[in-house]
């Protein structure tokens, strides 16, 4: 998930999209990525409570950096928050390179989703 507005365009392809974004080293359009810049705008849990979040990335993502998950989960478990990540170590910008690494992510979703809806008690 591409998370973080401010850095963006300093890893991987994220270059290409300033065009799309703007350009976060431009004090006006930093002003507007600020905005909705979801890395930025986390608040810790006494200030408002997310639902629990599950992120997902993949540390071959050649598009993006699998960086923007990893710090986004950081600084929601910092600030308080239920948050499960997971980093397939390969499979690139879809997320896995083989139908047993598609299987183990939905596996993850599908128990992740089924914890939170209390089903299997």
């Amino acid at each position: 998930p591409l998370l973080d507005m401010r850095r963006y365009h300093l890893l991987l392809a994220g270059a290409s999209w300033m065009a799309e974004y703007g350009d976060p080293d431009v004090a006006e359009d930093w002003e507007y990525l600020r905005g909705y810049s979801p890395y930025h705008l986390v608040q810790s849990r006494e200030e408002r409570e997310y639902p629990p979040t599950l992120l997902m990335s993949s540390t071959r993502d050649d598009r993006v950096h699998p960086g923007h998950a990893r710090k986004m989960a950081a600084v929601m478990m910092e600030s308080g928050h239920d948050v499960r990540y997971f980093e397939n170590m390969e499979g690139g910008h879809a997320g896995a390179a083989d139908n047993s690494q598609t299987a183990t992510r939905w596996g993850l979703v599908l128990e992740f989703m089924g914890r939170r809806l209390g089903l299997g008690r």
